[in-house]
């Protein structure tokens, strides 16, 4: 049922029950008690100086209580990462080290700028080389906060004006280079090359940060002509290893080389050694045979030929002896006869081994036992 149903059937659940007709209060009426109970309003004359006391009396106890939150509004705290750039009605103050700090709420005003995290910034991009060959390249800059003042003040955002300087110098880098040199062998020459382009160009404008690092992340052609790139990459790469190994090869074989050198010139030195005391002995034999040469010319010569048809003969195996005085010559094959002996040697050795193994391997000839032989024996004697 409804509680302001018509007919005067008044169910109102804020109805005080002594008084029917009379509602919840009023917060309007409320307020307005209040404020002439401070303002000395109650009761009259009577209680106007009592109502004066009670309003100096709140005024300050509320004066009191906007002071204690305005004092303790203003602590603050900087971490141990960041430092605090202070600023005294928007002008520039002085800076803060970590810890708990007090400032004048209203008139003072801290910006924490992190000064020990070190700070990542990507670029990317579609660009042209000097040889009018389009890459895609993707780099990374690591960079820190050095001076808090100068990177909150010096430009407006410097984490975007660092980002415009990074495409700068990356596409001036590349623009400038070939792509070959982008894509294989001078990425590490273009990074460092972007790295000092950087600096170069945020030197002027005093942003507070210091460059950590550039990474080269990626560098790669565009997809329609990656298949070819790749080959081309892979031939590059064959012609590296190509040229390590032959480097490889010539480092093994130029030792090797050297000391065949140094071999074949010690072994020179030893023969011309060899050759100039043979050549000396050689003349003392001489000089040792003169004296007796001029005695006896004709039995040293004889002794001297013999002694030559010695040595010539002793390296060969063919003789040729005369047999008369009239010109006949006998041709001894001393070679053939000196084959037939081995061979015949040879023969003879293989029948011998030939011979030992039938005996081995026939039983009939098998030793028998000693008691057998002494039977044959006993039977022999009777």
């Amino acid at each position: 049922m409804a509680w302001n149903e018509p007919g005067g059937n008044n169910n109102d659940p804020w109805k005080n029950k002594n008084k029917n007709d009379q509602g919840p209060p009023d917060l309007d009426d409320i307020f307005k008690n209040i404020f002439k109970k401070f303002g000395g309003n109650n009761g009259g004359n009577k209680g106007s100086s009592f109502g004066g006391g009670l309003s100096g009396m709140a005024v300050g106890i509320f004066i009191g209580l906007l002071v204690a939150v305005w004092v303790f509004s203003g602590f603050y705290t900087i971490r141990e990462a960041e430092r605090g750039v202070v600023l005294r009605f928007g002008e520039f103050n002085n800076t803060v080290e970590p810890g708990l700090k007090w400032k004048p709420t209203f008139v003072d005003e801290v910006i924490p700028v992190d000064v020990q995290t070190i700070r990542f910034l990507p670029a990317s991009g579609d660009m042209l080389t000097e040889d009018e060959n389009v890459v895609r390249v993707e780099m990374e800059v690591q960079y820190r906060v050095i001076d808090p003042y100068q990177y909150t003040f010096a430009v407006t955002n410097p984490d975007k004006s660092l980002q415009q300087a990074l495409d700068a110098a990356l596409r001036y880098v590349v623009g400038h280079s070939k792509m070959d040199d982008v894509l294989t062998s001078g990425r590490e020459v273009t990074r460092q090359w972007v790295r000092d382009e950087l600096e170069s160009i945020i030197e002027p404008y005093g942003m507070g940060i210091t460059i950590s690092d550039v990474n080269f992340k990626d560098a790669r052609p565009p997809e329609e002509v990656k298949a070819a790139f790749d080959d081309a990459i892979a031939a590059q790469e064959d012609e590296q290893r190509f040229i390590r190994e032959a480097e490889a090869y010539a480092r093994e074989i130029e030792p090797r080389a050297r000391g065949q050198v140094r071999r074949m010139a010690e072994d020179a030195l030893a023969y011309k050694e060899r050759v100039i005391l043979e050549s000396q002995g050689e003349v003392a034999r001489f000089e040792e045979l003169l004296p007796q040469y001029i005695a006896a010319p004709e039995v040293t010569r004889q002794r001297l030929y013999l002694d030559a048809m010695e040595q010539v003969f002793s390296n060969t195996t063919k003789v040729m002896v005369d047999t008369d005085g009239g010109g006949n010559m006998m041709y001894l094959p001393l070679d053939k006869i000196m084959q037939q002996q081995q061979q015949g040697a040879a023969s003879t050795n293989r029948s011998t081994i030939e011979g030992l193994r039938n005996t081995t391997s026939n039983p009939t000839n098998t030793p028998q036992p000693s008691s057998v032989r002494g039977d044959r024996f006993r039977s022999g004697r009777n």
